[in-house]
């Protein structure tokens, strides 16, 4: 059994999109891949996905763009105040204003953009450019 299905998630979808692949087939799921999923179908890094049912813990299709170069979670899960998104954009992301963090706040799964807009701090989850 894998411990981690977020960094599971992500390599599957990265070695996916590498050999341009169109569809993606991801299992088991869990609440918080689909919510790392609707952001980046959010921030066009992937088309759409959906929740196939399937015994205990079902299965999710992504349907990839092609637009992701490289994605990943950040281990340990560091804790980010809502001052400090930027310190952690210029270690993660390959540019200022290429590619996203996603982070997990209080008030749910969202963007580092975003989060950082609505004053909030939270865990670390990923990224993706």
């Amino acid at each position: 059994m894998t411990k981690d299905l977020l960094a599971n998630s992500m390599a599957t979808i990265k070695n996916h999109e590498e050999v341009r692949k169109k569809e993606v087939l991801i299992e088991p799921a869990s609440r918080l891949i689909k919510d790392v999923l609707e952001i980046m179908k959010e921030e066009d890094y992937i088309e759409d996905f959906e929740y196939i049912e399937d015994g205990k813990a079902g299965k999710l299709r992504v349907n990839l763009s092609g637009n992701i170069n490289d994605c990943g979670v950040i281990k340990p899960r560091f804790s980010v105040n809502e001052d400090e998104f930027e310190k952690w954009e210029k270690r993660y992301l390959p540019a200022a204003g290429f590619g996203i963090l996603i982070v997990s706040t209080p008030e749910g799964v969202m963007s580092g953009k975003e989060a950082e807009d609505r004053g909030k701090g939270g865990r670390l989850l990923a990224f993706v450019y």
